[in-house]
């Protein structure tokens, strides 16, 4: 009786195993799983879609995306309901990473020490760039192959801590591109703009581009803003020019990548840059 029972559990448990497994080719997530890293996926036409028990909105046909912050936790859930009643737990684990120390010398005192009014206009710009963030556009250009939005040298990457004249500041959120002030800055997927201000406190100046779904790419530090908000931009085409406006000790842009109020690394997405620049 007890090995009757015995084979009876095991039968329910490899039969549990084998449906979960099955279910779990049902879904596919493209990109890297790791900290930092926006994540693709897609599922069935229908099938509504969990993440840690948040809900995230999906496709007609089944397309989704996600995104991990710098010091994510390393496990995740995915949770599945699909159209025909069944249901699936789909675990996400990713890597830790480790980050550089980075050391910048030369920034203005005013930059360092701001006054009260500098804090204020400091606070104003965070506002703004948050709430650019936070709308939600039904746009699928997240889907995109996404390109380097300039080519160049990259000097500062993502995550990593940073030491302004000697003292620890927040880690830096996106990957620098050193180019000459006035180079073309084109867009890395097809979007539409949803804050261009020449003259942010920290970030100089400064533009965002919605790609949907909460995925949005800013830029900053920006020289010119060649494009007003709710305008509509395709992949490759000029948008702003290389500066040294904001918190700056050279021409360079500043690329980041957001999943809503997520700061993700842009490199993970576009690869290493291409050779020859």
């Amino acid at each position: 009786m007890v090995r009757q029972l015995w084979l009876s559990s095991l039968f329910i448990i490899s039969f549990f195993t084998y449906s979960q497994e099955g279910l779990a080719s049902r879904v596919a997530l493209e990109g890297d799983l790791t900290q930092g890293s926006l994540l693709r996926g897609q599922t069935d036409p229908g099938t509504q879609v969990w993440l840690n028990g948040q809900p995230l909105p999906s496709t007609t046909d089944g397309h989704f995306v996600m995104g991990f912050g710098r010091d994510a936790a390393l496990e995740h859930t995915l949770t599945l309901h699909f159209a025909d009643g069944e249901k699936l737990d789909y675990p996400v684990v990713l890597a830790e990473r480790e980050y550089k120390i980075q050391r910048i010398e030369g920034i203005a005192r005013r930059i360092m020490e701001p006054n009260p009014e500098d804090v204020a206009r400091a606070q104003e710009d965070a506002r703004q760039t948050r709430a650019a963030r936070e709308r939600f556009e039904t746009r699928t250009d997240w889907q995109q192959a996404f390109i380097w939005p300039l080519h160049g040298r990259i000097t500062g990457v993502y995550g990593s801590q940073r030491f302004y004249n000697g003292e620890p500041r927040n880690p830096h959120f996106g990957v620098d591109v050193a180019a000459p002030t006035g180079t073309p800055v084109v867009a890395p997927a097809d979007g539409v703009i949803t804050l261009a201000v020449p003259d942010m406190f920290y970030s100089g100046g400064t533009l965002i581009i919605d790609h949907g779904f909460g995925v949005s790419s800013t830029f900053i530090h920006l020289h010119k803003l060649l494009v007003e908000p709710g305008t509509e931009v395709k992949q490759g085409e000029v948008v702003a020019e290389v500066g040294a406006t904001g918190r700056v000790t050279g021409p360079h842009l500043d690329w980041r990548l957001n999943w809503h109020q997520e700061r993700l690394d842009p490199a993970l997405l576009v690869g290493p840059m291409p050779k020859g620049n």
